[in-house]
């Protein structure tokens, strides 16, 4: 009876977590999703700048938009892997042609889930830089590996805890991320889940630099993936940053408004341009 309280009591609490509030159910979709559809590539990172309530706390915890972030893989035939392909088709049920990201998921842990559940969020692309196609697939089947994990909860506490000031909280409120047995090894947030798939390439996303006195002066550590939070994607210089802006400031493609010298001619537009008017008479 108290087992199935508490569970009651749990799924109650996070539903009202993953709730939006009123307040906030408007939608603020400032990307345009067709563009972003068309040239998300596997490997890139989702940044998502969430609307609901724990949404909101983390953005006053991380001091950032981003809430969460999400891996894009693919379709379930750009798979190469038949028994990653494999795996990735036991946990989704829709189209193989739908176009997937894998994310870990307050309440829901690491799931796949298809793009275009998203139209109406804000995203932003981070792509690793001159990542090769070949670490491209590990990284992504890496996450596909992560399928069907829970979401470590104790972890997203901890590292709220780790990011307030560590002076005013009392000990037994402070971060156990740095402990030998913190966490668990079947349980992760959506950004260390994301780490650990890059570090599995050695790929930095904001390693620890070291000055040496040597003859390598300076070298690189890996951060614990438990410390990363969506935005450190965003401040990676080694993440491209890339948006597409839900309006444009004009309609016409930049070269159209070149000041060419048309000797009188009026200038060329969609709309005027045709066959008879482009191309020389005989």
């Amino acid at each position: 009876m108290f087992k199935a309280t508490r569970q009651w009591l749990w799924d109650k609490g996070i539903n009202w977590l993953n709730a939006v509030p009123p307040a906030d159910s408007q939608g603020s979709a400032y990307c345009n999703f067709d563009f972003l559809e068309h040239e998300v590539r596997p490997g890139d990172v989702l940044l998502f700048a969430g609307q609901t309530r724990v949404s909101k706390v983390i953005q006053m915890v991380t001091l950032s938009p981003w809430t969460h972030a999400a891996l894009y893989v693919g379709r379930i035939n750009d798979i190469r892997d038949p028994q990653v392909r494999e795996k990735l088709q036991t946990h989704y049920a829709g189209s193989p042609n739908d176009k997937l990201v894998v994310e870990s998921l307050l309440g829901y842990g690491t799931v796949a889930n298809p793009l275009s559940a998203y139209r109406e969020e804000h995203l932003r692309i981070c792509r690793p830089s001159g990542l090769d196609w070949r670490d491209a697939d590990i990284v992504v089947n890496v996450a596909i590996e992560h399928l069907g994990m829970g979401y470590d909860v104790q972890q997203l506490m901890d590292l709220a805890r780790f990011l307030f000031p560590y002076g005013i909280l009392p000990r037994r409120w402070r971060s156990s991320l740095f402990q030998h047995n913190a966490g668990q090894p079947t349980h992760i947030i959506c950004s260390s889940m994301i780490a650990r798939c890059f570090q599995h390439v050695h790929y930095p996303i904001l390693p620890v630099i070291h000055n040496n006195q040597s003859e390598h002066p300076v070298s690189l550590e890996e951060r614990d993936f438990r410390l990363f939070i969506p935005s450190d994607f965003d401040y990676s210089p080694y993440f491209e940053v890339i948006k597409y802006p839900a309006w444009h400031f004009s309609d016409q493609p930049a070269y159209r408004r070149l000041p060419w010298q048309h000797s009188g001619l009026a200038p060329v537009t969609s709309e005027t341009a045709s066959s008879s008017q482009l191309l020389p008479s005989a």
